[in-house]
């Protein structure tokens, strides 16, 4: 059966879930604001230029589920994703994700941002998969530090290439939707790689290998990409 990958941030959200718990955390007084909101502007503006020292951010990101209940912190998310999450919600990607599941193709979420964060997101779109960085967890609480490989550039195609082999699938068929450089190595495995909304160097790069380049902001052309899905199957 054939996987259809979705990254998350600003491919099935106009926005980044990563960056939008951060500001969050600010606004609710949760940290400290000037140190935490430099911080976070910071690695977000390293993340577009794929410069991204992975470890550092994640020890900066996951530092406060470290310091809170997991009872408080799901208080909070389930706050912030009515608050922020919801708004961001792509109608369009919907329609896509639609068109996958109702040729029977496997559905999955890769993202770089913690598993904490973006499970409820999968769910609401009706994703079952999700690969994504794994906060570490002792005694019911969060520690601050992530499991195995961080779900980032390469590390997406090592963390999708053990799913594969647990599962005994493949990527005959394969297509992989994102909007940014950093998924390169991933978009370069797959059968049939989607720029969405991309970044100017993924836009480059994709105009160069012949991928289709589509918006899901406005459903722009959406029609269009609905047939090839069918067209492919």
């Amino acid at each position: 059966m054939a996987l259809a990958i979705f990254d998350l941030d600003n491919t099935l959200l106009a926005g980044d879930s990563d960056y939008l718990w951060g500001q969050y955390l600010v606004d609710r007084g949760i940290v400290d604001q000037g140190h935490y909101e430099a911080a976070n502007a910071r690695f977000y503006e390293d993340y577009k230029a794929g410069t991204l020292d992975i470890d550092a951010f994640l020890r900066f990101a996951l530092k406060p589920l470290s310091e809170h209940p997991k009872a408080q912190l799901e208080q909070w998310r389930s706050e912030f994703i009515e608050s922020l999450i919801h708004p961001i919600l792509l109608p369009a990607a919907r329609e896509v994700i639609a068109a996958h599941k109702a040729l029977g193709h496997t559905l999955m979420i890769i993202t770089a941002t913690n598993a904490f964060v973006t499970a409820p997101i999968a769910a609401l779109y009706g994703i079952d998969h999700l690969i994504a960085t794994l906060p570490e967890m002792a005694n019911d609480r969060y520690t601050g530090n992530y499991l195995g490989t961080a779900c980032f550039q390469g590390g997406k195609v090592v963390r999708l290439n053990s799913w594969l082999e647990e599962t005994g699938s493949s990527l005959e068929g394969s297509w992989f939707y994102s909007d940014s450089h950093n998924d390169l190595p991933l978009l370069k495995m797959v059968d049939r790689a989607v720029a969405v909304d991309p970044d100017e160097t993924l836009q480059n790069h994709a105009i160069g290998a012949k991928w289709p380049i589509i918006t899901l902001r406005d459903g722009t052309d959406l029609e269009t990409h609905l047939t090839r899905i069918h067209t492919h199957g």
